[in-house]
């Protein structure tokens, strides 16, 4: 290279500006459109990539990175509970962020539980359980496992897609009220819950119930969430412990918001 020239210089332009790096995947005998075009994306989302780089188990971890990034809940010390955990990514964000292993000097340690229905492969850090959440007494075996109570609930979960559109949507309402309800057995006052939902219009009743159980119910999309997913995220927080009452379907507290 001659001395004081820069990368590049004297290379010809193409007219088109700089060089169209995406890569295309052509499709494969037998191969689905849906399946070439999903491979083509994953080849091509800079999450992805990131991920691969920096140890996570996939690109969602950035989303609860971005989550916390903003509404500060994962806090050295916090206890947090990690529901349809597989295949881990959130749990590796939680470990690090509460201080799980101590890495922290003079920092409080956490603790992470991860729920899963499914054998999830070992995180350091965390503890992984196989359980069915739904199941009768799902909340005092989390409890016992945490040795009390959690001040984080967090779910990414999905329901089967069934490629029906307003049917997935009322599936995935469905997982978060349920998993909402254990976050109200298990949650301290003053914890938070977030849980991932299909946008639909379905969850208003879910909405209401939050509202009237947290002081502060926020619906964000974060910048790691797709564009072309209709999915964004509940981060409700500051639980308003009603032990010992019956939790209605009702307008939450003025000091809730959108």
């Amino acid at each position: 290279m001659t001395e004081g020239r820069k990368p590049g210089a004297g290379r010809k332009s193409s007219g088109r500006g700089q060089r169209d790096l995406r890569v295309r995947v052509k499709s494969a005998k037998g191969r689905k459109l849906s399946s070439t075009l999903w491979l083509e994306r994953q080849l091509n989302d800079p999450y992805v990539a990131r991920a691969r780089r920096e140890g996570y188990r996939g690109r969602a971890a950035y989303k609860i990175l971005e989550l916390d990034d903003k509404y500060r809940f994962l806090v050295p010390g916090a206890r947090v509970v990690d529901l349809g955990c597989a295949p881990g990514g959130w749990c590796q964000v939680a470990v690090a962020r509460v201080n799980a292993l101590g890495e922290k000097s003079g920092k409080k340690i956490g603790r992470v539980l991860g729920i899963d229905l499914q054998e999830v492969d070992p995180i350091a850090g965390a503890e992984i359980h196989q359980l069915d959440f739904l199941t009768e007494g799902a909340d005092d075996q989390v409890k016992a496992w945490l040795g009390g109570r959690a001040d984080v609930v967090m779910s990414d979960m999905a329901a089967a897609s069934s490629g029906h559109k307003g049917t997935d949507h009322l599936r995935i309402v469905a997982l978060v009220e349920a998993a909402a309800q254990l976050a109200f057995d298990v949650l301290e006052p003053g914890g938070t819950f977030v849980a991932k939902v299909l946008a639909g219009g379905a969850e208003n009743d879910m909405q209401a119930l939050l509202k009237r159980n947290f002081r502060k119910v926020a619906n964000v999309k974060p910048p790691a969430s797709r564009a072309d997913s209709s999915e964004k995220f509940i981060v409700a927080q500051g639980f308003r412990d009603r032990s010992g009452e019956e939790t209605a379907m009702e307008g939450g507290g003025d000091d809730s918001q959108d």
